[in-house]
């Protein structure tokens, strides 16, 4: 008999300890909705801040690198003023460059390389407008928009109205921000100054041919997209480009495709791996700080299961001692209130793990209107104005086990409390 009870001892702990959960189910439900609230921002917040890095790495790619981006030295050592005099190629060993067509063939036999793109972005002065300042964006636009969805809202290009600039055309494309600042509309023209890379003035006036909106701020109201081939000749580059944005199969092999492109174009050439940037970087050093605020909002949770097993053992001291006198050791005692508490950790974070992972999924689909709450303060970000919630069920899991083993570790001083009362002293109380 002695041996029946001690091999399904634990079992028998644990029945008596889920019982022991119901029997002041005010209490329980207290401890339930405690943890569930951590559980549950913790979910919500987690997938907000997922969601908005998944974003900022998106733009970072789409917008500003590629995967990976290669610039002159000179140009990388005055990137604030957009030199478009120092293009990509130029070296002692090819001092009269190499076109980027010719840079762009040798890079795609690299193994992992989807595409390479060339890309100019210059300064503008405009004419005649309420903005005075823009940036011509120079792009290879037919092969780019199909390469890539530019508005990360809809998975689309972007085009609003109208047809993307033609190839050597003498059009362009605006924001739609853009155009309602300005007054303008398809079949204007933007009367506009620019320098080229002889230092000379440029004066061009292209004729609106399409609208974009990419919902996101920074280029909806600043920049201007155009063929590359007609702001080559416009800047006097012939065939050379500012930068080129090298598109990777998959992006987690761009660090050892970014050391291959660095072995082959040499130390005149910088190459940067979209990992490497300012606010990814920012971004990768947050996450500890994020977390260290979701163990803080358990711990607080925890404190309320803390409290409530100190009841516990005060209100059922006469139990505990009769527990003693049947001959309970001091450790099976103990297992019984870390269960009760196990349990209120365990069915309090599965509730707001379920609550918060409906939420997070439904933000999944429908994105939160990111540059409404914050009214574009942070325009300088690689942040688009709508933020989708990345759901995945390995976030809700890690949160669940984060809920259940703070607070079931925080509650386990107070449940070794209950080994420490003696049973006939218990009964006398």
């Amino acid at each position: 008999m002695t041996n029946k009870n001690k091999k399904g001892g634990t079992g028998m702990l644990v029945t008596i300890a889920y019982r022991n959960i119901w029997r002041n189910k005010r209490r329980t439900l207290f401890c339930f909705c405690a943890v569930g609230i951590a559980v549950f921002f913790i979910v919500i917040y987690s997938g907000m801040i997922d969601g908005m890095t998944q974003s900022m790495n998106e733009l970072v790619q789409v917008f500003e690198l590629g995967h990976i981006r290669v610039v002159s030295s000179d140009y990388e050592a005055n990137s604030e003023y957009m030199p478009v005099q120092y293009p990509v190629g130029i070296s002692n060993e090819y001092p009269d460059g190499r076109s980027w067509k010719d840079l762009a063939a040798e890079i795609r036999q690299i193994p992992g390389v989807r595409d390479v793109f060339p890309r100019i972005a210059s300064f503008a002065t405009l004419q005649e407008s309420t903005i005075k300042h823009a940036i011509l964006w120079g792009l290879d636009i037919e092969n780019e928009m199909k390469a890539n969805n530019f508005n990360l809202t809809t998975r689309t290009d972007g085009l609003q109205e109208g047809s993307w600039p033609r190839p050597g055309s003498n059009e362009c494309a605006v924001g739609s921000v853009f155009a309602e600042k300005a007054g303008l509309k398809i079949g204007d023209r933007i009367p506009l100054k620019t320098i080229s890379a002889q230092f000379s003035d440029k004066i061009w006036s292209p004729v609106i041919s399409a609208i974009y909106y990419f919902d996101y701020i920074k280029y909806d109201e600043q920049v201007i997209i155009v063929d590359i081939e007609r702001l080559q000749r416009l800047l006097v580059l012939e065939e050379g480009t500012q930068s080129l944005a090298i598109f990777c199969d998959n992006e987690k092999q761009s660090p050892s495709i970014a050391a291959s492109v660095q072995n082959m174009l040499g130390e005149d050439s910088i190459v940067t791996d979209w990992n490497d940037t300012y606010w990814v970087a920012v971004m990768k050093m947050a996450t500890p700080a994020y977390n260290i605020v979701f163990f803080i909002f358990l711990i607080v949770a925890s404190f309320l299961i803390i409290n409530t097993v100190v009841m516990i053992i005060h209100e059922r001291i006469k139990e505990i001692g009769m527990m003693g006198c049947l001959g309970m050791t001091r450790g099976e005692i103990v297992k019984v209130f870390f269960f009760e508490s196990l349990f209120m950790a365990a069915f309090g974070a599965l509730a707001g793990v379920i609550v918060g992972g409906i939420i997070t999924g439904i933000g999944s689909y429908f994105p939160i209107r990111m540059g409404d709450l914050y009214g574009n303060t942070f325009s300088d970000m690689p942040l688009s104005n709508s933020i989708f919630f990345d759901f995945s069920f390995g976030a809700l899991l890690k949160a669940w086990l984060m809920g259940v083993v703070v607070a079931s570790l925080f509650t386990l001083i107070p449940s070794l409390k209950s080994a420490f009362v003696e049973p006939v002293e218990a009964l006398r109380r």
